[in-house]
């Protein structure tokens, strides 16, 4: 078998990008085939295993159109035993690699997700994808493309889902990761290594969260002036790096930036927070983030193309099927409701959909609900020639707040409002709060500086910034409350500050309770009571555990 990284070391860059990237020359009709043709290789392999006959309820559907008028939608509930305790010999394949999630505090910690061989190599091209699509200008821009690409190291290791995308893009093209060595090291020990092994050898690319490449990117800004000018002195890359960026600072007439450091080939960023931080991430590190969508249960569903705008579905790893906002909503009225499906060729411009997962070339997943919810921006992306339809990610299906007067809030509109209201902050959470049959949406969040601006002052702010959001998501905040400049004394929200350290006692409490990785930070849509109790807990108080956790350990 060909594979990616065969093709760049051969110079064979242009069939490297039409392996890896062709699938966004496909017409609709040419993705339908394409899908159609796996689900039913995988239809086949369904039935012949023990888990896919459980899953299908002792049907034996023989066409994809029966498959989903006879196959009940699933959860994770429904692969249990099978996936939490490893039983290979019920799954459609065997599995090469487990990639590891977080699951459900007091149902199952973690979940497990089984990849074929196959699936796999199918995986592996797509990581080869990415990175061709964020070094690329233009189609078929591979200028960028070589081998050991200097990629900081921003995963977690594998079984987790970053960490197996991350020995993926490895093996795709070769990429050496900084720091080399960072598998022991915590998040923070780990990019502030890897970033000082840059200042010596350079820096290609790297990805994460956006909020998060924004707060290293702010971070690098402001220690830029306190760098250790001793150990530059025995570092002669790193001090000439650094002398060549404050050059380029001074002449823009501003603090250095990361951009003056390293002239990066390719960033890659993904959650609901790229819409929000993206323009910021370009500011401090010269090129925009390509967004990518992807899950633990499914690899890389979807990606930007080089033009930035919507992502494509990727045709090679699942089968895709769709809930209409309507269908989703009828099923939340009542769970005794199966939901209608549509594919990909049926979605509708400008419409929501839950996005539901069947997993190929043998994986287990089959009609997932992976709990993500998309909106389809376009059928055809008319800048860069793409025949397929255009998505955005728009929420995770139970991230949703409905209150009367704002409409239905997602977490990507409210953290814009909270970013552009102009007030500092560590991190925040909200929820749907009814206090004498008046609902209204109630933020908490931890500023970063004091003093700051009153809880009052802050408000009125957020609602300035809903009104400015509502012209680009029609919230109808203008048809409940007219033209008022001013927050009206009845509007449905309202803000609370936390106190200093909440979040970071939160995470500690949390690491101390033994919870997984995916665990440790609070939701910041819809918190349960006991969050919240954390989150406002005495410092004191949490200090005290800590301590007496430390005791134990030592002990």
């Amino acid at each position: 078998m060909v594979r990616p990284i065969d093709l760049l070391r051969e110079g064979r860059k242009e069939e490297m990008w039409q392996m890896c990237c062709g699938f966004m020359d496909l017409d609709i009709e040419q993705f339908m085939a394409i899908q159609r043709r796996l689900m039913t290789e995988q239809l086949q392999l369904l039935k012949a295993s023990s888990l896919g006959r459980k899953l299908m309820k002792g049907a034996m559907p023989s066409t994809i159109d029966e498959f989903r008028a006879v196959v009940p939608l699933t959860t994770y509930d429904d692969y249990i035993p099978e996936l939490t305790d490893k039983m290979v010999e019920t799954l459609p394949a065997p599995p090469v690699q487990w990639v590891r999630t977080s699951g459900y505090t007091g149902k199952y910690e973690i979940k497990w997700i089984p990849m074929s061989a196959r699936y796999v190599e199918e995986f592996e091209k797509l990581c080869a994808a990415i990175v061709l699509l964020c070094t690329a200008n233009y189609r078929g821009d591979t200028r960028g493309m070589k081998e050991h690409l200097r990629v900081l190291s921003t995963f977690a290791a594998p079984p987790y889902a970053s960490g197996v995308i991350a020995a993926l893009l490895q093996r795709a093209v070769n990429c050496d990761f900084l720091p080399s060595n960072a598998e022991e090291l915590s998040f923070i020990d780990k990019v502030k290594k890897g970033f000082s092994q840059a200042l010596d050898v350079g820096l290609d690319g790297f990805g994460g969260l956006p909020s998060v490449l924004v707060t290293v990117g702010e971070q690098l800004k402001q220690q830029s002036s306190q760098m250790d000018k001793k150990e530059l002195l025995r570092r002669r890359r790193a001090l000439l790096r650094v002398l060549k960026g404050k050059i380029r600072s001074r002449l823009a007439g501003r603090p250095m930036l990361p951009k003056d450091l390293w002239t990066v080939r390719g960033i890659l960023g993904g959650g609901t927070d790229s819409a929000v931080f993206k323009k910021r991430v370009n500011e401090l590190w010269g090129r925009t983030p390509l967004e990518l969508y992807v899950g633990s249960e499914g690899g890389i569903y979807a990606v930007q193309a080089w033009d930035y705008s919507g992502m494509t579905f990727t045709p090679n790893l699942n089968f895709y099927e769709f809930i209409p906002e309507r269908e989703h909503f009828k099923w939340q009225a009542d769970h005794t409701y199966t939901p209608k499906t549509v594919l990909l060729d049926e979605v509708k411009e400008g419409e929501v959909y839950e996005i539901i997962l069947t997993n190929l070339h043998g994986g287990a997943l089959t009609r997932y609900r992976v709990g993500d919810v998309v909106r389809i921006t376009s059928l055809r992306n008319e800048t860069a020639g793409i025949d397929l339809p255009q998505m955005v990610f728009e929420r995770r299906a139970d991230d949703l707040i409905d209150i009367a007067g704002f409409g239905r809030l997602t977490e990507r509109v409210i953290w814009e409002a909270i970013e552009t209201a102009g007030v500092s902050y560590v991190d925040w959470t909200a929820r749907k709060e009814i206090v004498e049959d008046q609902a209204f949406l109630h933020i908490y969040l931890e500023p970063s500086v004091s003093p700051a601006p009153s809880e009052k002052a802050f408000t009125a702010e957020l609602y300035r910034r809903f009104r400015e959001l509502d012209k680009e998501y029609n919230f109808n905040i203008y048809s409940i409350f007219g033209e008022e400049e001013e927050p009206p004394a009845d509007l449905p929200l309202k803000v609370t500050y936390l106190s200093p350290g909440a979040f970071r006692r939160y995470i500690v409490r949390r690491q101390n309770e033994g919870a997984d990785l995916g665990h440790l930070k609070p939701p910041h849509i819809n918190p349960s009571d006991a969050v919240l109790a954390a989150l406002a807990e005495p410092a004191v108080e949490v200090e005290r555990v800590v301590v007496e956790s430390k005791e134990r350990i030592n002990a």
